[in-house]
């Protein structure tokens, strides 16, 4: 039975704190980092916060929820983590997290052509407002200029999609398990797979400079926070209260993710203002009832 007391709406609250903040430390690692790197470091960090968890958890892991499994560490968190700060490196760390508030509307796509399941005119029509708000964002400075789509914003987009996906397959195939056991056992895979990954880029282009260990210390923390416990949180609030409830979250992302943006500088201009205010209405109508 789904549940939507005060500690789902903690858990809501923090997570929301905790992935606001995620795309500034994005933005600090790109500065000395490529994206690849970034991705690698943050997944690398995670695991091995989580090491002595997968270690406790492996007798949890059996031939049943294997594939799920595989799904949220690649589908839901892997891809992800590489397709964000990619898009970063064309798009404004605010924009990002106001991005990602698509989430609800791509877990309804997904139930409904996936998962068989059922809509309403109104959840459709929230889609479509939605939809059209990202459009608007992800046309830059001028939505009524041919030739101005940012298609770095393309990457965000991807990635809230391969999130819903995550979403769905945690709140149907996942739900025997605990936030924290899923996190720990996804992790189990990242891991190795990002280390791999970060041997094989081109350790010479890091940009070394004074403040290189700052940038590499906000990567550490955004796989610990970022990663580690909030992918934890989120799955216990996804086998809590569902996955709409769950991807709501993204309601109060974008206003930390543009507080940060604007303390580094950021500007969003009417364009943006009125992109955001189209998707939180679209996102808002998907998930009520």
């Amino acid at each position: 039975m789904e549940k939507k007391d005060l500690k789902s709406w903690m858990l809501l609250f923090l997570l929301s704190l905790i992935w606001g903040g995620s795309y500034i430390l994005m933005k600090q690692g790109l500065k000395s980092y490529s994206y690849w790197q970034v991705s690698s470091i943050r997944m690398m960090s995670a695991f091995v916060f989580l090491l002595p968890f997968t270690i406790k958890n492996l007798k949890k892991l059996t031939r049943k929820n294997l594939i799920p499994i595989l799904v949220v560490a690649y589908i839901g968190n892997l891809i992800p983590s590489i397709l964000f700060p990619l898009g970063q490196t064309g798009v404004d760390s605010n924009v990002a997290g106001v991005l990602n508030s698509l989430v609800p509307v791509f877990v309804l796509i997904i139930g409904i052509l996936f998962f068989k399941k059922k809509t309403s005119f109104m959840q459709v029509l929230g889609v479509i407002i939605g939809l059209a708000g990202a459009a608007l964002l992800i046309t830059s400075k001028n939505p009524f200029r041919f030739g101005t789509m940012n298609f770095f914003a393309l990457y965000i987009v991807a990635a809230t999609i391969l999130y819903s996906i995550n979403i769905n397959q945690v709140s149907i195939f996942l739900k025997n398990l605990n936030g924290l056991e899923i996190a720990s056992l996804a992790f189990l895979f990242i891991g190795p797979t990002s280390l791999v990954i970060f041997f094989n880029t081109d350790l010479s282009s890091i940009k070394f400079s004074p403040d290189t260990i700052f940038h590499t210390l906000c990567i550490i923390i955004l796989g610990l926070m970022g990663s580690a416990v909030a992918v934890s949180i989120a799955n216990q609030l996804i086998t809590r209260s569902g996955p709409m409830f769950a991807s709501s979250v993204t309601y109060i992302i974008p206003v930390f993710a543009i507080f940060w943006g604007i303390l580094d500088g950021e500007k969003l201009n009417l364009y943006q203002i009125l992109a955001t205010i189209i998707i939180m209405i679209g996102v808002y109508i998907v998930n009520k009832k």
